[in-house]
C-alpha cells in the first residue's frame, strides 16, 4: 500500500506450503470471524516428519533465519525472541538479542545457552546443516522446521502457523488475512492488464516457478520470463537465455548489482531503464513484508492498477473501522443489557465464545487490529 496515503489516511526470503488463493467472498467472510485463540500443550508435525510438543506459551524463541524473525516482529511479539542471526539485524532492537550465527553456520551452543522454549528453523537454515538441528533437539529443544515457501499464499500461513506456536495467534490470523486481502486486491485491480516479461537477477541467479519471488512478481502484474522458460527454483541463468527472453523489467535486490553486459544490456529493461530495485528483506526472504515488494513492483510496472489497488486497501481498511466501531456500539448495549439482566449475560457469553483453531487453518482478518496492523506495516 502506498505510504504516504495510507497513513494519511489510517494513521508489511524459504519455508512454508502454499495454499489455494482466496476470494473476495472469501476475505470478507473470513473477516467477520471469531478472533483466534491459542491452546497448549500443542502438537505439530514439522517439515522432517517430527512431531514436536509445545507444553507451554513460549516466551523465549530462538529465529534461525531472517524470515523467521521477520515474522515475529511483524506480529508483535519481538520481546519473545531471545535470539536472531546475524542477517536479521536489520530489525529494530534485533541487536540487543542474542547472535546465534557463527563462522560456520548456526551456533549450536549459543542456541542452547539462551534456553530457549521453541526454536524456529526455515527450510534453508535445516538444509544447510541438518545435524545441528539435530543437536538441539538431542538437548531436548523444542524445534520446528519449516517446509520450503513457493508462495505468498505459502508466506501467509506460515505467518499464520508461526502465531499459533508462540502463543500469537490473534496477530497471526490478522497479519496473514492483511497480506491475503492485499494479494486479492491486486488481482482486482490487475484485471484485464497486459502483463510484460519480468526477470528477477541477483548474482547470476533467478527465481523460476515454484519460488515466492516468482509468486510475488506475477502477483504485481509481471510475467515471470525465468519461470516460462521453463526454470524451476533458484536457478542460473545465462545470457543467450536471457537474450531471447527479452525482459522489459528486470527486478533486483538491493544488495545485488544490476546486471551489465552485452546480453542484459541488449533487453528492453535495460534500454528503458525498467529497473526495479528493491530492499533485500522484503524481496527475498518468505516473510510477511514481501508483499511490500509487490506493491512496489506494481506502482513501477502498473501506476494506475497500482492507483486502483491503494483504493481497495483503503476502502477496506475504511470498512473495518466502521464494523470496529458497530462491534464497540453492540458490545456497549450488551454491557447495558447485562448489568439489568444476568440471564443476558450468559446468552451474550455463550454467543460469543470461540473455538481454537486447528493448525492449518485460513482465517480471516480481525477488523480493528486489520487498521491496526496496517499503519503499522505501511
Amino acid at each position: 500500500m502506498n505510504r504516504q496515503l495510507v497513513v494519511a489516511l489510517l494513521a508489511l526470503a524459504t519455508v512454508f506450503a502454499g495454499v489455494p488463493a482466496p476470494a473476495a467472498a472469501a476475505v470478507d467472510q473470513t473477516a467477520q470471524q471469531q478472533p483466534a485463540q491459542c491452546t497448549f500443550p500443542m502438537t505439530v508435525t514439522d517439515a522432517t516428519g517430527t512431531e514436536v510438543t509445545i507444553t507451554d506459551d513460549p516466551e523465549r524463541v530462538v529465529t534461525t533465519n531472517p524470515s523467521a524473525a521477520q515474522t515475529m516482529w511483524e506480529l508483535g511479539a519481538r520481546d519473545e525472541v531471545v535470539g536472531v542471526s546475524q542477517y536479521a539485524m536489520y530489525l529494530d532492537g534485533a541487536s540487543e538479542k542474542g547472535n546465534v550465527s557463527g563462522s560456520g553456520g548456526l551456533n549450536v551452543e549459543a542456541v542452547i545457552g539462551l534456553e530457549p522454549d521453541l526454536v524456529l528453523v526455515p527450510n534453508s537454515s535445516y538444509n544447510a546443516e541438518p545435524d545441528r538441528v539435530g543437536q538441539l533437539r538431542s538437548a531436548d529443544i523444542s524445534v520446528v522446521v519449516f517446509e520450503s515457501g513457493k508462495s505468498l499464499d505459502a508466506v501467509a500461513d506460515k505467518t499464520e502457523r508461526v502465531g499459533r506456536m508462540t502463543g500469537n495467534c490473534e496477530a497471526g490470523v490478522e497479519r496473514a488475512g492483511e497480506m491475503r486481502e492485499s494479494m486479492e486486491h491486486m488481482r482486482q485491480a490487475l484485471d484485464g492488464a497486459e502483463r510484460p516479461v519480468g526477470l528477477n537477477s541477483f548474482f547470476g541467479y533467478t527465481s523460476g516457478s515454484e519460488t515466492f519471488i516468482s509468486d510475488i512478481m506475477t502477483t504485481a502484474g509481471l510475467r515471470n520470463g525465468a519461470a516460462e522458460a521453463n526454470l524451476t527454483g533458484f536457478a542460473q541463468i545465462n545470457e543467450e537465455l536471457v537474450v531471447d527472453m527479452n525482459p522489459e523489467y528486470i527486478v533486483v535486490p538491493d544488495h545485488a548489482p544490476v546486471p551489465s553486459s552485452p546480453a542484459y544490456n541488449s533487453t528492453t529493461a535495460i534500454q528503458e531503464g525498467n529497473v526495479i530495485v528493491i530492499e533485500a528483506h522484503k524481496l527475498q526472504q518468505p516473510a510477511p513484508r514481501a508483499i511490500e515488494a509487490s506493491e512496489e513492483i506494481l506502482e513501477a510496472v502498473h501506476p494506475d492498477a497500482y492507483e486502483r489497488y491503494q483504493q481497495l486497501e483503503t476502502e477496506s481498511a475504511t470498512d473495518a473501522t466502521e464494523n470496529a466501531t458497530e462491534t464497540t456500539a453492540d458490545a456497549d448495549a450488551t454491557e447495558t443489557d447485562a448489568t439489568e439482566s444476568p440471564a443476558t449475560t450468559e446468552s451474550s457469553e455463550s454467543t460469543t465464545e470461540s473455538d481454537a483453531p486447528g493448525f492449518g487453518v485460513v482465517v480471516g482478518l480481525a477488523a480493528i487490529g486489520a487498521v491496526v496492523l496496517l499503519a503499522r506495516r505501511r
